[in-house]
């Protein structure tokens, strides 16, 4: 939301104490210098590293921030970026004004999500995570039913892999998440419901040394060889993986399909989607092998936050509840080659 309207304060003329100046809290200025416009600049930059890329995420020229930033320094008598080095780096008093700031910015969103859901009922947005195994094409369909309701609801779709989903639910960047891996974090305060599992193969390329090794896998021998991974995309809550051996090397990729192909490839071995490896079993590209230590099938869930519950959420949870969607979320269509334009 545009949050150009600067907070209510009292930070203004200057004091001199044990001949330091210092700023007054009985000034008759109450507007105070910092903004939650100036504090969503410091938090993109922070995140994207640069000016430039995060004047590109919120639509701006580098100039533009650049301004708000030497402003804020100007106002607080603070210095917030160490300017010697070539990635923008927040000076100790930049950190603890970000990591303040963040909370405010926070704050300021779910206030202004909840003045207009008392209003009208239905979200001014509706943020959905899925996980990087949900077939989103499946939810297409169930998006135009929505839009036919006219709600004026904006939706906006993100995607985590691993654990990330539920990181995305506990750290208020999804207001549902489809298809969250493993257990919930914390039961408390949350609705989780079971969405369907998935069965995983262990598979190889059919040139791979793995796929000659007669009988069934020990840990030992897969040990022996490089194993292809996704990268876990938490940001607060603990990283996890699957399947990686103590000692073993790791390729570690972005997203299951990334995976799929570096494993055809040979680069690697490891567990597939069996849906997603089934097609390419059948043609022989890769080879599905028995291991002896078997893995059980993932179970994925649908969750959300119990204190958010308005129309729109309502919506998509009842939604979710059909089997047959859940049956198409959690299998990828046969028909979809990897190098098929999504």
């Amino acid at each position: 939301m545009g949050r150009g309207v600067s907070m209510l304060g009292s930070l203004g003329q200057r004091e001199y104490i044990g001949g330091h100046s210092i700023r007054s809290s009985r000034s008759e200025n109450l507007n105070m210098p910092l903004s939650l416009e100036s504090l969503e600049v410091l938090d993109a930059i922070e995140r994207k590293g640069s000016f430039a890329a995060a004047a590109h995420e919120m639509g701006k020229v580098p100039s533009a921030l650049t301004y708000v930033v030497r402003k804020l320094e100007e106002d607080l008598d603070v210095l917030l970026f160490d300017r010697r080095r070539h990635r923008a780096e927040l000076t100790p008093a930049g950190r603890a004004l970000l990591d303040e700031g963040r909370h405010l910015l926070r704050a300021a969103d779910d206030l202004e999500r909840r003045i207009k859901r008392l209003a009208t009922g239905w979200e001014a947005s509706l943020n959905i995570t899925v996980d990087d195994l949900v077939n989103f094409r499946a939810l297409l369909p169930v998006i135009q039913d929505f839009y036919a309701e006219n709600t004026a609801t904006r939706l906006r779709f993100s995607k985590e892999v691993l654990g990330g989903a539920w990181d995305a639910l506990v750290s208020n960047r999804a207001d549902l998440i489809i298809g969250g891996a493993y257990e919930a974090p914390s039961t408390q305060g949350f609705q989780v419901r079971a969405l369907g599992a998935m069965p995983f193969v262990f598979a190889v390329a059919a040139h791979h040394p793995l796929a000659a090794v007669e009988g069934p896998l020990t840990t030992i021998e897969i040990a022996k060889h490089r194993i292809v991974a996704v990268g876990d995309t938490s940001r607060n809550l603990p990283a996890r993986t699957h399947g990686v051996l103590a000692g073993q090397d790791v390729l570690v990729v972005p997203t299951m399909r990334d995976k799929l192909e570096a494993q055809i490839r040979g680069l690697g071995c490891g567990w597939l989607p069996a849906p997603l490896a089934q097609p390419h079993i059948e043609s022989g590209v890769l080879q599905a092998r028995e291991t002896v230590e078997v893995r059980a099938p993932g179970n994925f869930k649908v969750a959300w936050r119990t204190n958010t519950r308005g129309k729109a959420l309502q919506w998509w949870t009842n939604k979710l509840e059909d089997p047959r969607l859940a049956q198409a979320l959690l299998l990828q269509p046969p028909h979809s080659p990897l190098d098929q334009t999504d």
